[in-house]
């Protein structure tokens, strides 16, 4: 037997950085958005005004922390502020995209681990709970002293697949450490992994050293976190093709899509991009070949069961989306 909700009614606000987004999911919640105005003084700070009551109410506050990253990471920290000064029941943080996730170790000597530190800032502005999808690093969550509900974007990906009925399918890892998403593809879609051992010499760029698994003749799937300026997952394509798979295929949840990323997917062997909707994509970034799938309904329903303090794990059983 599910408890009730502790609050008797909650509301959905927005930041700016994903307003279609948010309106999606208010519209499916059933809720207008609440009022918030959220805009910059002329020396440049933020400044947030609050238009509606928040005591003892329930909030959700929808902001990913996507390009530019720290003006909206301000948004979101000033907004939670103003609903705690406000006597909110309840502020979770809805963040799609969470910024400065690659930033979760010390990768050398002196390096900050900014990922954390953003944690930290969430939790002083007055957070309760955070809700967000594909950290890059999972365990990210074990740097909040709050509640995190880690939405997966791979059961939409797969739905999409498998409604493809793609013949001699294989899901392929661009690197070793998406292999476990990969994996988590292939199984409800039946199908074999392969992995593209590949090696950085220095950030943003990647090599491709070799291919393991049988890719010749078959339709490969790359599936990644993140697109960010694309070339490990062009690099990757490339290298499939010229090794012997019939096509290729890519998918990510989150849309970076920065510097050279247009350029570079549009002049690879990549023949669909398949992306979710964790931030923007502005137009002049798009190309015929990407397909932008939403991820309202499935953090409409998170939100819902929030409230109600109903099991978010049961959103995913048998791939529902």
């Amino acid at each position: 037997m599910m408890r009730n909700s502790l609050f008797s009614s909650y509301k959905v606000f927005a930041c700016n950085s994903h307003m279609e987004l948010a309106e999606e999911i208010a519209s499916i919640m059933g809720k207008p958005l609440g009022e918030l105005e959220v805009k910059k003084f002329s020396d440049g700070e933020t400044a947030v005004n609050l238009g509606e009551t928040v005591r003892g109410v329930d909030c959700f506050i929808i902001q990913s922390t996507c390009d530019p990253v720290n003006d909206n990471l301000m948004e979101l920290l000033i907004t939670i502020d103003a609903m705690k000064r406000a006597s909110a029941g309840r502020i979770t943080a809805v963040v799609p995209y969470y910024g400065y996730a690659r930033q979760d170790r010390k990768a050398k000597a002196r390096d900050p681990i900014t990922a954390k530190l953003v944690a930290d800032m969430l939790v002083a502005a007055g957070a309760d709970r955070i809700v967000t999808m594909d950290l890059h690093a999972a365990q990210i969550q074990g740097y909040f002293t709050i509640p995190v509900d880690h939405m997966i974007g791979q059961p939409l990906l797969t739905e999409y697949y498998r409604k493809q009925n793609i013949e001699d399918l294989v899901i392929v890892s661009p690197d070793h450490g998406s292999v476990p998403r990969a994996r988590n593809m292939a199984e409800p879609l039946g199908c074999p992994i392969a992995i593209v051992d590949k090696r950085r010499p220095k950030p943003n760029v990647s090599e491709i050293m070799n291919i393991i698994g049988d890719i010749k003749g078959k339709n490969c799937i790359l599936l990644d976190d993140m697109i960010d300026t694309a070339g490990t997952i062009t690099n990757a394509a490339n290298a499939l093709k010229d090794l012997g798979a019939k096509s290729v295929r890519a998918c990510a949840t989150h849309p970076v899509l920065s510097g050279p990323a247009k350029e570079r997917i549009e002049a690879s062997a990549i023949e669909e991009l398949v992306l979710l909707n964790t931030m923007p994509i502005p137009e002049e970034k798009m190309l015929d070949k990407m397909k932008v799938l939403s991820i309202g309904p499935v953090f409409a329903e998170a939100l819902k069961r929030i409230h109600d303090n109903e099991s978010i794990s049961k959103i995913f059983e048998g791939n529902r989306f």
